[in-house]
């Protein structure tokens, strides 16, 4: 007997002995009042109890395993959250949240802090899946969406082709259908393949059975949550810091949130099981610690919050952890000192708080001017990848628009704290506010008609930085890899590597991969400008003005990051190499180059001794971060055998039409010759372009010849476009069919050998196991992987 049938028969059993005991309390009732009144208290009990044994361990595992890896992000279809009680009871709504066509703003409806209940979610146009009516097994199931999708999907399954035909539409930008129970009937006919979950193939009987009868009984989702005393204790201890009454706590504590909205917080001393820990969001509250959290809602972490006093406060997270949103941050002991050392202990005075107009609040060098450079830009080091990975998992969860201005794989280093001394710093930045504003400043609702004075004030900033280097830099030590931060020699936060997956990335710590086209060199204010635009200040329901002109802006910090890494190399090689990332670019950018991009002179303090001076700074630099180079995903880290991971790594250095038509993210499972637990590992396509400045027709900048591919051990990334599983034995078939790949059909018959489509009948089953053995292997990291980018070949 299964865990899952033991469950079910004891549920049984309760719900049977809850039935009796109903029965036998209701014959008691007319002889003893009293006696009755705690027998029904029993008796309620009881009934709890099976309600949530039902949901806890039966619906939910389910909701997760099929519905969730769907329908978690603001990207789910029709807005249907399944990652939460709340969710599923606010339902469907037919409005697109990324939507680049809109003339205003859209009112956010976000979980847990635009609307509370279905009442409330009713009055901003979500419709209910689940029944709202009569409460009766027969009408929980005619009346609810959610039932009628599953007993759709049984009524018409999934065909038995590999391919799925016209009927079905499983590409990104597919059309919403958005129905009612009101209107199903008519949905029904119309499109019958529909049902759920679409576009894959249907839950088993078990399954099914166990969610219908879930929603017979009326779909309550009782959520377990209650906090240990160690829990509580670390919440009050967080919560008791970044509350002091000290003016320089106060705006310390908005900077720190400011930066960690988006985050999932969670103790050190609580994730040392093995098992997930407990995460927690900070949001900004109404009312202080000790009393009812009092959420206030606004569309940015920064925005005006009316009230005169805001309180910074921990909120546990009860929805399942997704691994496309899930960014995890440590609150440990030793992190707390450094915050104590970085805002509370550190010689500085705050005369007053700034205010929240916009054009204070969006900028960040306006704001938080009062605050040490030094101390803020240690904060964003500290956890560097987190930082950007605000960027990435933060409100785009698709983003073709907001990222094709970056490269497909490219190094990131940061410019060391201590090159210049903070005071002549902060003189700098603050002589430098006009010239850093951010798009920000004009809020959701805006006109793409200001993006010559953002790019005028952009180059007044690059030559007055250049001009301010070329003076604070001592002369005698011009920059060298010692002007780069080596993380004190512990931290690997010091150099990160992103991939970009057309409409989605990833970013991880380490220099992963081969040397790349491209790379950054990040300093304070870059990085900073960074999370402000794209994270802290980007509204994904804004109009269309909002997020181009956060696009364009965009551009601007790119080749900011990217002059900085050119400013390590040779001066004459600098325009050269410029020229080489930015090919057959527009008259409007190659003017912009040309005037102010990489205008700083000053000799390189490197002494080359090859002809590739590139090649050889990768190597510095590599050689001066090597003390804190993690090694998560390099394939020596595989059980499989010398020679299986050697023959493996062919993948990894295929190019040109094979790169070209494999996916953007294919995770294989492998199974070890020896019995042991599969291997899990990651191939990702860089789509190579001639320049990435291009809004909308990026295919035009595309260059083919040049696409190659990237291989690490471990899962990459948050969507899957492909899954292959093979056995060990089968490695050297599967490389020997990816390196002949020279059209669509070499690469279905590859899906043929060694795919898991979404068509396959062990679907399911491959999926639950992937999932399982990544979540198992990173308790903190891991989440549920997205399927929303699956492929149909």
């Amino acid at each position: 007997m299964t865990k899952a049938h033991f469950l079910k028969l004891s549920i049984v059993v309760l719900l049977f002995g809850y039935l009796g005991y109903m029965a036998l309390t209701s014959f008691e009732l007319d002889l003893n009042h009293g006696k009755a009144n705690a027998s029904n208290r029993a008796s309620a009990t009881t009934a709890n109890l099976v309600q949530t044994e039902l949901y806890q361990q039966l619906a939910k595992p389910i909701i997760e395993r099929r519905c969730v890896v769907c329908h978690a992000c603001y990207d789910a279809p029709c807005q249907l959250k399944m990652s939460s009680a709340a969710g599923i009871e606010r339902g469907a709504n037919p409005d697109l949240v990324y939507d680049g066509t809109r003339l205003t703003a859209a009112s956010p409806n976000r979980l847990f802090i635009d609307a509370s209940g279905p009442s409330e979610w009713r009055q901003r146009g979500f419709h209910p899946v689940l029944n709202e009516r009569q409460q009766t097994a027969e009408a929980n199931i005619e009346g609810s969406l959610l039932a009628q999708m599953l007993l759709l999907k049984q009524q018409h399954p999934l065909p038995s082709e590999k391919i799925l035909d016209d009927r079905f539409d499983v590409s990104l930008g597919r059309e919403q259908q958005c129905t009612t129970i009101e209107q199903f009937g008519s949905y029904a006919k119309k499109q019958p393949m529909a049902g759920m979950p679409y576009g894959l193939p249907g839950l088993a009987a078990d399954e099914h059975a166990t969610l219908i009868d879930w929603l017979a009984q009326g779909a309550a989702m009782p959520e377990r949550l209650q906090l240990t005393a160690s829990d509580q204790q670390a919440v009050d201890k967080l919560e008791q810091f970044l509350n002091a009454d000290s003016l320089k706590m106060q705006l310390s504590a908005r900077y720190i949130y400011e930066h960690l909205f988006a985050s999932h917080l969670y103790f050190d001393t609580l994730a040392t099981t093995g098992q997930q820990p407990q995460f927690y969001v900070l949001l900004r509250s109404a009312t202080p610690p000790g009393q009812p959290l009092q959420v206030i809602a606004s569309r940015r972490p920064y925005d005006d919050p009316g009230v005169d006093r805001v309180y910074y406060r921990l909120q546990p997270v009860v929805s399942s952890i997704v691994h496309k949103t899930h960014q995890p941050y440590e609150i440990n002991d030793d992190l707390m000192t450094k915050w104590q050392q970085w805002f509370t202990d550190a010689d500085y005075e705050v005369a007053t708080l700034p205010g929240y107009q916009p054009e204070v609040a969006a900028n960040p060098l306006t704001a938080f001017a009062q605050l040490p450079v030094n101390a803020r830009y240690r904060f964003m080091l500290e956890r560097a990848e987190h930082t950007i990975m605000g960027y990435i998992k933060g409100p785009v969860c698709r983003g073709q628009v907001a990222l094709n201005v970056i490269n497909d794989r490219f190094w990131v280093y940061f410019v060391a704290p201590d090159i210049i001394s903070s005071a002549k710093l902060d003189t700098f930045y603050q002589s430098q506010q006009a010239n850093l504003r951010l798009p920000a400043e004009d809020e959701s609702t805006t006109l793409p008609t200001h993006w010559l004075a953002f790019a005028k004030r952009q180059g007044n900033y690059l030559r007055a930085r250049n001009e301010f280097m070329t003076k604070a830099v001592d002369s005698e030590r011009y920059l060298t890899t010692a002007s780069i931060w080596s993380g004190e020699g512990e931290n690997q936060n010091a150099s990160l590597t992103v991939f970009r997956h057309f409409d989605n990335a990833t970013v991880v710590k380490g220099l992963v991969g081969t040397p790349p086209k491209t790379a950054w060199v990040i300093d304070y204010v870059l990085l900073e400008r960074i999370h402000y635009l794209l994270v802290a200040g980007f509204d994904v329901h804004g109009n269309f003005g909002h997020q181009l002109m956060t696009r364009l802006y965009m551009d601007f910090l790119r080749m900011e990051g990217e002059s900085n890494f050119l400013a390590f190399l040779p001066p004459a090689q600098r325009r050269s190499e410029l020229a080489n990332w930015y090919q057959n670019s527009a008259p409007e950018l190659s003017q912009f180059l040309k005037d102010d991009i990489n205008d700083f002179t000053q000799p390189s303090g490197i002494s080359f001794s090859s002809d590739d001076h590139k090649a050889e700074l990768y190597q510095l630099f590599g050689q001066h971060l090597r003390r804190v180079q993690p090694d998560n995903y390099q394939l020596h880290n595989s059980k499989l055998s010398k020679s299986s991971t050697q023959l493996l790594t062919q993948l990894g250095k295929i190019t040109g039409v094979p790169a070209t038509t494999l996916p953007e993210v294919t995770m294989m499972m492998i199974a070890p010759a020896d019995g042991s637990d599969p291997e899990l590992f990651t191939l990702i396509r860089n789509s190579a372009h001639f320049n990435v400045n291009s809004l909308f027709a990026e295919e035009d900048n595309r260059d083919p010849a040049n696409d190659n591919m990237t291989l690490v051990h471990g899962l990459l990334g948050s969507y899957p476009d492909a899954f292959w599983n093979l056995q060990e034995t089968d490695i050297a078939k599967l490389v020997a069919a990816a390196q002949r790949i020279s059209n669509e059909q070499d690469y279905a018959a590859l899906l043929d050998q060694f795919g898991v489509r979404r068509t396959n009948p062990n679907f399911w089953t491959f999926s639950d196991n992937i999932n399982a053995l990544f979540q198992q292997q990173n308790p903190v990291t891991g989440g549920w992987l997205d399927y929303n980018r699956l492929e149909n070949r």
